[in-house]
C-alpha cells in the first residue's frame, strides 16, 4: 500500500521508530491470525497505524488486546497518540475501550494535559456518560474553548439543553471567547427549550462576533428560527446567506415542511437541483412527511420519481416515509402495496407505518394480517399500533378479532393511553355487540390504575 503524508507524519512525530514503521506501515494491514511472526513492537505500531491511517476501514476490530499493548509499549505513547486514540474511541463509540484508555492516561500522568482531557470529555459525552464527562471537566486545572464545547455538546447529546445553555453562559462569564461551534451548539438547544427569545439573543451575539457568515452558524440560525419563531424569518436569513450547503437547504425545506407549507418546500427543492446540490435522505424525509392529504398525491409521486433517480429508493427510512405519505395522500392500494413490498428492515416503525397505511386506505384485512405477522416476529407493539389496528377492526366489523385486540389492549401498558381509548371508542361505534357497558368501564379504570402504579 502507498504511504500517505499523514502516515509519514505519524511515523516521524509519534513513534520515531523509523525502522519498524518503514517495515510495518508499508505493508497491507495485517492481523494476528495470519502474521504471528511479527515482532510485538512492530505489531503495536501496525495497530496504531491502522487506526490513524485507515479510519473506518480497519482490517480487525479494536479490542482490549490493543490496550494491553499500550501498557507494554508505554514508551511509544505520546500525548498526541493518546489524544488521537481517545478521539477515535469517541468517534466510533468505543466506550469501554475509552475507559481503559483513560486509566492508562492516569497511570502515565497525563491528567493535566488539556488536549487529552478535552478528548476524554468529548468521548464520555458522545458515549452518553455525561456524569463522567463532567467529572473530568471539573477536575481539569486548565480548560480551553474545546473543553467547554465538548461538555456543552455532551449535555445536548443526552437531552439536557438547559444545562448546555447554562454552561455556554458560564463560559462567556469566565472570559472564554466562543467559536462558531459553540454558537451552533447553543442554537441546537434553543428549539429543544422552545425558547425563541434565547435564540434571538444568540443571533445578536453571532452578529457581534462576525459568525453569521459562517455556514454552520447560518444554518443553525435558519433551523432555530423555523422551529422557534417564524419560517418567514428563517427564509429571510437563508436568502441572506452567501454560502449554502446541502444542510442549509435541508433546514429551510424542513422548516417549510414542519410548518405545513409543502408547496414552498417543493419549490425550494426545484431551485436546489440546478445548483448541483443533491438532496439527501433528510431532505426527502422532511418533504414527504409534509404530504398529508389527497391534494399532495401528485407531489408525492414526483418526489418518489426523484428519489428513484437519485438512487435512494432502497433507503430504509425513506421507504417507510414513502409508505406513510402514499397512505395519507389516499393512493391506490396497488401503489401502496408496491411501496410496502420494498421495505427491507421490519422494525416497529416499519410495521406501524404499513399497518396504519392499510387502515387509512380501508383494507382492514391486510392491516390485521400485518399485525399478526408483527407479533409473530416478536416486534413490540405500542399505542400507535393499537390505534391503527382498532381502526382496521372497525373497518371489517369483525367481532371476534375486535375482542382479541380488545383483550391485548388491556394486557398491555397502553390501556390508559388517550389515543388507544379513542380507538376503542371508535371500535365501539362500529361493533355495537362488544361488551361496552359499566362492567367494561370499571375494568378500564382498574387496568389504568395498575399501570399508573407501575
Amino acid at each position: 500500500m502507498s504511504l500517505r503524508s499523514s502516515t509519514s507524519h505519524i511515523r516521524c512525530t509519534l513513534w520515531k521508530a523509523g525502522k519498524a514503521a518503514n517495515r510495518v506501515l508499508s505493508r497491507a494491514p495485517m492481523t494476528h491470525a495470519f502474521h504471528s511472526d511479527i515482532d510485538p513492537e512492530d505489531d503495536f505500531v501496525c495497530s496504531i497505524g491502522e487506526i490513524f491511517c485507515h479510519g473506518e476501514k480497519l482490517s480487525r476490530p479494536v479490542d482490549l488486546g490493543l490496550l494491553a499493548q499500550f501498557q507494554t509499549h508505554g514508551s511509544l505513547l505520546t500525548p498526541h497518540v493518546l489524544n488521537k486514540f481517545i478521539s477515535f474511541c469517541a468517534k466510533f463509540g468505543f466506550f469501554h475501550i475509552g475507559i481503559q484508555g483513560h486509566s492508562i492516561i492516569i497511570k502515565m500522568g497525563f491528567v493535566s494535559n488539556v488536549y487529552i482531557c478535552s478528548a476524554l470529555v468529548d468521548m464520555y459525552g458522545k458515549c452518553g456518560a455525561i456524569s463522567s464527562a463532567r467529572k473530568v471537566f471539573d477536575e481539569m486545572p486548565q480548560k480551553n474553548v474545546v473543553t467547554w464545547n465538548s461538555l456543552i455538546s455532551g449535555y445536548l447529546n443526552v437531552g439536557c439543553p438547559g444545562i448546555a445553555v447554562d454552561l455556554f453562559l458560564e463560559m462567556l462569564r469566565v472570559g472564554i471567547a466562543p467559536t462558531p461551534f459553540s454558537v451552533s451548539a447553543v442554537l441546537v438547544g434553543c428549539p429543544q427549550l422552545e425558547d425563541g427569545g434565547l435564540g434571538t439573543q444568540v443571533h445578536g451575539l453571532s452578529l457581534k462576533a462576525g459568525f453569521c457568515y459562517n455556514v454552520v452558524v447560518g444554518t443553525g440560525l435558519v433551523d432555530m428560527y423555523s422551529k422557534c419563531c417564524s419560517v418567514n424569518d428563517s427564509r429571510r436569513l437563508f436568502d441572506q446567506m452567501s454560502d449554502k450547503n446541502i444542510i442549509s437547504w435541508s433546514s429551510i425545506i424542513t422548516g417549510y415542511a414542519q410548518n405545513q407549507q409543502p408547496d414552498e418546500a417543493v419549490v425550494l427543492v426545484k431551485e436546489m437541483l440546478p445548483l448541483d446540490l443533491k438532496p439527501n435522505h433528510v431532505t426527502y424525509n422532511s418533504l414527504l412527511s409534509s404530504f398529508s392529504s389527497p391534494n399532495y398525491l401528485d407531489h408525492c409521486k414526483q418526489i418518489h420519481c426523484r428519489i428513484i433517480q437519485d438512487g435512494l429508493e432502497s433507503d430504509a427510512y425513506i421507504v417507510v416515509t414513502l409508505a406513510i405519505a402514499y397512505s395519507e395522500c389516499g393512493s391506490s392500494l396497488e401503489d401502496f402495496k408496491k411501496i410496502s413490498s420494498s421495505v427491507t428492515r421490519w422494525d416497529q416503525i416499519s410495521w406501524n407505518a404499513v399497518i396504519a397505511g392499510f387502515s387509512n386506505l380501508g383494507d382492514g384485512e391486510e392491516a390485521l394480517k400485518c399485525f399478526f405477522e408483527m407479533r409473530q416476529a416478536g416486534v413490540e407493539v405500542d399505542f400507535f399500533t393499537f390505534t391503527s389496528i382498532l381502526k382496521a377492526v372497525g373497518i371489517i366489523s369483525d367481532l371476534k378479532e375486535g375482542k382479541q385486540v380488545h383483550a391485548l389492549v388491556f394486557k398491555s401498558r397502553y390501556a390508559a393511553n388517550l389515543y388507544v381509548q379513542n380507538g376503542l371508542e371508535e371500535a365501539k361505534s362500529k361493533l355495537p355487540l362488544m361488551p361496552w357497558g359499566d362492567e367494561l368501564s370499571l375494568e378500564k379504570r382498574v387496568y389504568a390504575g395498575r399501570f399508573q402504579q407501575v
